[in-house]
């Protein structure tokens, strides 16, 4: 077992290492200001990411990848220990205060938290690599020092942009892997991405009869970065972000789009600002967004659950009893209502506090949920009562489950012992209405707790 888990933490770290490594290689292609400093840097995204997820003990991977990226660039040997040092402390620092004051790799999920990630880390930390990376080139000869101040400021840049497009969306998707759309959602992201390339080509490249005048035609962007932030999840938002950024960096390039100068390098400066900001934006609404979304499913499921217990309440009880009426009069296939009744919960409040009172009536809520199947609906009737609606059963199998749950409770071991009774309605033996059934179901469960009265084994 540890053979295999040094394997696997090797194989992290040589990953990392790849990824970075490849990624410095393609971001140094768009160095024009000095070979060392560009204003296209995907490898602080990615070591900010494998910090949060990954831990500090990455740092060799995040090390051996810079150092490579740089030795066989340009620069020596101390020029490349100096730049890969400043990039693996810009990732622990950023990483350890983002931890510290934005939950870390769910810094993404509230709009807090994003302003409070943007400037920790893109803001702050990528202070310390440019820094040590325009402190080295210049000590070491590759940069003049009159050039220090726009060797720092691309550098910055080109960190700040990578630590808000491409950190959040690693640690979103890392955060949810797996895709889960309908046919009518799936359709609604190929028509966004669609819409992203028509957009992106129009705005950016050079296939449209105004190629030449550098409109400021950005703005049409922004309405579809709004679209995937209202209407999916935060790293659909965020890839959105990633795609348009690489269609305007390929078009600014090639010399189109608003952001064309007569350099390269504040060519791309200015375009990675606006992505700075496109991409800040995007993610505080689509953290909203989800926000409200969580908010609306919390208050979905305590509109239709008890909060003591975590049962369906009331009105969730006799929804699913309407539902269970129709089934049952369409198929002709009977339906049972099981009530439970917790016996002496007035003295168990009485001798050992309303709060064992509460836990009894949890230890009855979790006896039931875990005789429940996925169809079942188990509920709190209200007070000391609970009921259990079970679909395609008949009479004898819900007497089945009516006493293995109440032999489970005064067997689960916590004290005080408990017992309950029972009672069985069955649809349409004994009512076609839900007022008949659980009406019936109370009769079964009073003559039932009489008889167990007059004798020590339940009857029904």
């Amino acid at each position: 077992m540890m053979h295999v888990q040094w394997l696997r933490r090797l194989g992290l770290l040589l990953a990392i290492t790849a990824g970075y490594f490849i990624a410095g290689k393609l971001g140094l292609r768009l160095a024009f200001m000095n070979p060392s400093a560009t204003p296209v840097w995907l490898c602080t995204g990615i070591a900010l990411a494998a910090f949060l997820l990954a831990g500090a003990e990455v740092w060799p991977a995040i090390f051996l990848g810079a150092f490579l990226v740089n030795i066989t660039t340009a620069g020596s040997v101390a020029t490349s220990v100096g730049i890969a040092a400043g990039n693996v402390l810009e990732g622990l620092v950023g990483a350890r205060l983002v931890s510290r004051f934005a939950r870390g790799a769910r810094a993404c999920e509230r709009a807090p938290d994003v302003f409070k990630f943007a400037g920790l880390a893109a803001g702050a930390s990528t202070v310390v690599s440019a820094t040590a990376g325009a402190v080295s080139l210049s000590l070491g000869g590759f940069a003049r020092w009159a050039d220090f101040w726009p060797v720092w400021a691309t550098w910055w840049m080109g960190d700040a942009v990578s630590d808000l497009v491409v950190a959040p969306a690693l640690l979103l998707w890392a955060a949810r892997p797996r895709i889960h759309w309908s046919r009518r959602r799936t359709l609604e992201v190929a028509a966004l991405c669609a819409s992203l390339l028509v957009v992106g080509t129009a705005v950016f490249d050079g296939v449209v009869p105004w190629k030449s005048s550098h409109y400021p035609l950005e703005f049409l962007c922004v309405p579809l970065l709004l679209w995937a932030a209202l209407r999916f999840e935060q790293r659909v938002a965020m890839t959105a972000v990633v795609v348009l950024s690489a269609i305007a960096i390929l078009g600014t390039l090639s010399g189109y789009g608003p952001f064309a100068r007569p350099t390269f390098n504040e060519s791309l400066l200015l375009l990675q600002a606006f992505q700075g900001a496109s991409a800040l934006m995007t993610l505080v609404l689509a953290a909203v967004v989800g926000e409200r979304k969580e908010a609306e499913d919390r208050l979905r499921r305590l509109a239709v659950s008890d909060p003591l217990t975590g049962l369906a309440n009331y009105r969730h009880l006799t929804q699913a009893l309407d539902t269970e009426i129709q089934r049952s009069s369409r198929t002709d296939r009977p339906f049972a209502v099981v009530l439970l009744d917790l016996d002496g919960l007035k003295k168990i409040n009485d001798r050992y506090g309303h709060l064992v009172g509460s836990m009894a009536l949890r230890r009855v809520a979790e006896t039931l949920l875990g005789s429940c199947r996925g169809i079942d609906t188990a509920a709190r009737f209200g007070g000391d009562e609970f009921a259990l609606v079970l679909p395609e059963t008949g009479d004898a199998a819900a007497w089945h489950v009516a006493r293995r749950v109440a032999e489970r409770v005064a067997r689960d071991g916590e004290k005080p012992p408990l017992t309950i009774s029972i009672g069985v309605a069955v649809h349409p033996r004994d009512g076609a209405t839900l007022e008949a059934l659980m009406n019936a179901a109370d009769h079964s469960l009073y003559d039932n707790k009489a008889r167990h009265r007059r004798s020590p084994r339940p009857a029904r």
